[in-house]
């Protein structure tokens, strides 16, 4: 059935039934800006457009699903981050958020540095040309292999997760005549309010050591005492996804304590800390993220405030931001195949990808927005769940929200926000291959990281 074709049938309930979702919004047909890239817009036709490119045009070259980045965008939103925290600071993008060549060359260009915690995201970023000393790896893992290649390419920093890593990361770095700079991952004890799977600083969880019962302490004696190691500083993450700053204010204080411990036991001032990233950003219109000049203002205040107290030089701030740069930048544009409606319930409307791009609902209860953006609609509000094409009742794209009563087969909706964890953390799920990254600028798009074929995904199965 063609894009333009919208048969009748019941759509609508005139009693929606009971649930957490948001009222309909006044006007389908508006996009909520908080969620959108900067350059999304919607024509007098309803076909939505970013970087100068309707959607129609980019389904027919590229084909749905597909993930479309707005390059302009990232890159705004890099120097957003560079600026805020000046050169007296440093800001390591988390590649893990999501990773490409391309990306590596423009978070180059825009002077962030790189965090990676794999040796595949390592591979990336050298193959891209990042700098191997604007390189940190992090890892709560990693094997002698990928140690011994950041070792000799000459990261800039490497993140210490464990005893047994002090010491793998020290025997590596000697037999290569090398010093490593290292940072120490501690655990602070704080419980961020975020879902439990992504809060990473409470102490029953696989990352870092612990404050607590003097781990990190004595993690510090063993890093200081190894010829291998140059110990530059503390590290510390408290979760993703976080909106309140109240807790990286109890992260600072006590890994400035553990700073202050540190000078009065060994007489040595470390000159860097790094509070990690984890700052959130808009999925609905219910979320509000804070600007990045804003949270470098509060953790620059934070750091400077406590070791004030501490009696402390003030060391280099260092901040991770993976997600704030990436997440907003991107939408995934798919078509609409089936829609099923439920009466008293909602309607099911499924598209050709699903878990298999986003996991995140399944995987976190994430909450995502949805619009129809092939063309405009005067009809009614019909509340769906947006579900995707894989043998998994758990496939759901988006749980709640509202489109157009005549929504049909054929047509485009978009899940905004998408940019970041939906490519990094895509799988083949019932073989189904992985999406494209399109990446528009300036009424130019390119794929920056190409669809899957049957041919990629049966070169694996040498059986």
């Amino acid at each position: 059935m063609s894009r333009s074709a919208h048969p009748a049938g019941p759509r609508h309930a005139d009693v929606l039934p009971e649930g957490h979702y948001s009222a309909p919004p006044a006007d389908l047909n508006v996009l909520d800006r908080k969620v959108w890239a900067q350059t999304v817009t919607r024509g007098a036709d309803g076909v939505v457009s970013v970087g100068g490119i309707d959607v129609n045009r980019l389904a027919e070259e590229f084909g749905t699903p597909a993930y479309i980045l707005d390059e302009a965008d990232f890159r705004a939103r890099a120097r957003a981050w560079r600026t805020a925290f000046g050169t007296d600071a440093d800001v390591f993008y988390a590649g893990k958020a999501f990773l490409s060549r391309a990306v590596v060359r423009w978070l180059n260009e825009e002077g962030l540095n790189l965090d990676v915690c794999s040796g595949g995201e390592l591979a990336t970023a050298l193959s891209a040309g990042m700098p191997a000393d604007r390189i940190a790896f992090h890892g709560n893992n990693k094997s002698v292999a990928e140690i011994t290649r950041a070792v000799e390419a000459g990261v800039g920093r490497i993140v210490l997760d464990s005893f047994q890593e002090i010491v793998r990361v020290a025997h590596v770095a000697q037999s290569l005549g090398k010093r490593q700079k290292v940072q120490i991952r501690i655990t602070v004890g704080v419980e961020a309010h975020t879902h439990e799977f992504i809060a990473t600083a409470h102490e029953d969880q696989k990352f870092g050591i612990p404050l607590a019962g003097g781990q990190a302490a004595e993690a510090v004696r063993r890093a200081l005492q190894l010829d291998g190691l140059e110990l530059i500083g503390i590290h510390s993450h408290i979760g993703s996804q976080i909106f309140d700053m109240s807790g990286f204010e109890v992260a600072a204080h006590r890994v400035v304590g553990l700073l202050k411990a540190i000078r009065d036991e060994h007489g040595v001032e470390l000159p860097e800390i790094d509070l990690g990233g984890g700052l959130g950003i808009a999925y609905t219109s219910d979320d509000d993220p804070r600007e990045p000049h804003e949270i470098a203002k509060a953790l620059t205040e934070i750091v400077g405030r406590e070791c004030e107290a501490a009696r402390l030089r003030t060391p280099r701030i260092s901040v991770e931001p993976g997600r704030a740069v990436v997440g907003p930048t991107a939408f995934t544009l798919y078509e609409v195949g089936t829609v099923k409606p439920l009466e008293g319930l909602r309607t099911y409307v499924s598209v050709d990808g699903g878990m298999s791009d986003n996991i995140r609902t399944a995987l976190y209860d994430a909450e995502y927005s949805v619009a129809l953006v092939s063309r405009t609609s005067d009809a009614a509000p019909m509340l769906v769940r947006v579900v995707g094409k894989h043998c998994e009742s758990g496939d759901i794209v988006v749980k709640d929200a509202f489109l157009p009563a005549d929504l049909a087969p054929g047509d485009l909706i978009a899940q905004p926000a998408t940019g970041a964890y939906c490519r990094s953390m895509a799988s083949n799920y019932n073989h189904v291959l992985r999406p494209p990254v399109i990446a528009v600028k300036d009424g130019e798009a390119r794929v920056i990281v190409r669809r899957e074929t049957e041919d990629d995904l049966l070169r694996l199965d040498v059986g």
